[in-house]
């Protein structure tokens, strides 16, 4: 199995929504094809990856680095030995030269070459890549569904209180048991209006999350959490910076519902400064590394191997991004779930599978491992 080219472009995500920090008028993905000589059923295999959402495409990488790097390597270094591409080899010579630390966009770039290898991969081996990822690093009895929740409730312009039940209302009909909403626009009268308000919906704070996405200091955070705690949120999400991890712990100390983060941290080394500098508790808080954002599933198992060393199990492991490769690899590894995004983030939001329902695109929150090759 050989690699003839890898190809990559630049999509637009473009939306008219925000959270509290960006708005997405300008959000790009980089998609990438890795187009292989082995053919299945008649068709060339050809690999797909792209960006996870919230961070700008990262093509310049790519072009200049990632993808000459792979391509002028001897292709016998980039195969396993049954003769299939092998995503180690190929993330060593993509690597080859690269600094440690400074992660930023290249952990982004190597994200989706690295999700576009384990779809050549395993349409190779003609099965589903959670059953791969299971065989290989789990512990060969992979979930066939996996738990889900629906990601949404941006601010929009025009969007009040009545558009935001609606939004929340549509994810349970679906059949979600949980939701998660934006908070940190606004102040924190209007946020809590907006959260009683959904709560109105679910039944229950603990079927809602709320995420601040990194918008607060120390005394706003706390704030937040204090007048929250009383709702008994799901949990509350990315209240500070991400690398401010005496925040965290700050906060951790004094909120004790679950907290959850992680999603703006690249590596395993930023991971494991997480949980031994950011107060994060493994009986309840929630890790939400992207293995798209964060060099790829290669890197992600290194991540997970870390946490379990450290005491944590990685059913608290929940992964950003609302996309299907994350989706396998929660199912593969056992994790606790998986974040969707059926309303949003189009063409990367949502699931175009054959799920329980039948229906396709329709985000179901019990989505069939097998049927999201």
């Amino acid at each position: 199995m050989r690699i003839l080219d890898i190809r990559e472009m630049t999509a637009s995500m473009r939306s008219d929504i925000r959270n509290a920090v960006i708005d997405f008028s300008q959000m790009t993905a980089s998609v990438v094809a890795v187009i292989t000589d082995l053919v299945r059923d008649g068709r060339p295999v050809i690999g797909y990856g792209f960006s996870s959402n919230g961070r700008y495409a990262a093509g310049g990488i790519l072009r200049d680095r990632f993808i000459p790097r792979i391509l002028d390597a001897d292709p016998a270094s980039l195969i396993d030995e049954g003769g299939l591409l092998d995503p180690h080899r190929v993330w060593d010579v993509m690597m080859t030269g690269e600094k440690p630390g400074g992660h930023g966009e290249r952990s982004v770039a190597a994200g989706a070459l690295d999700m576009a290898l384990w779809d050549a991969v395993a349409k190779a081996e003609g099965q589903p890549l959670y059953r791969l990822i299971a065989r290989r690093y789990g512990d060969g009895a992979p979930l066939d569904d996996a738990w889900v929740y629906a990601a949404g409730g941006y601010y929009q312009p025009g969007k009040g209180v009545e558009a935001l039940q609606d939004e929340m209302r549509t994810y349970l009909d679906m059949g979600y048991d949980t939701v998660k909403m934006k908070i940190g626009g606004a102040s924190l009268d209007e946020d809590l209006r907006r959260i009683e308000a959904v709560i109105a919906v679910t039944g229950s704070g603990a079927r809602l999350a709320v995420d601040a996405n990194g918008r607060f200091d120390l005394d706003e955070a706390i704030a937040y959490g204090e007048a929250m705690a009383p709702y008994g949120p799901r949990w509350y999400e990315e209240a500070g910076d991400p690398l401010d991890y005496a925040l965290q712990a700050e906060l951790a100390a004094r909120y004790e519902p679950p907290l959850a983060t992680g999603e703006n941290l690249f590596s395993v080394h930023d991971a494991r400064n997480l949980i031994r500098y950011g107060g994060m508790r493994p009986d309840r808080d929630v890790l939400q590394f992207d293995p798209a954002l964060s060099y790829g599933l290669v890197e992600y198992l290194r991540t997970v191997e870390m946490l379990e060393a450290s005491g944590w199990p990685r059913t608290r492991c929940v992964p950003h991004g609302g996309h299907l490769f994350a989706l396998h690899i929660a199912a593969g590894l056992g994790l606790g779930g998986n974040e969707s995004y059926p309303g949003v983030f189009q063409p990367f939001g949502g699931s175009r599978t054959e799920c329980s329902r039948k229906a396709a695109g329709c985000g179901c929150p019990r989505y069939p491992a097998s049927a999201t090759r």
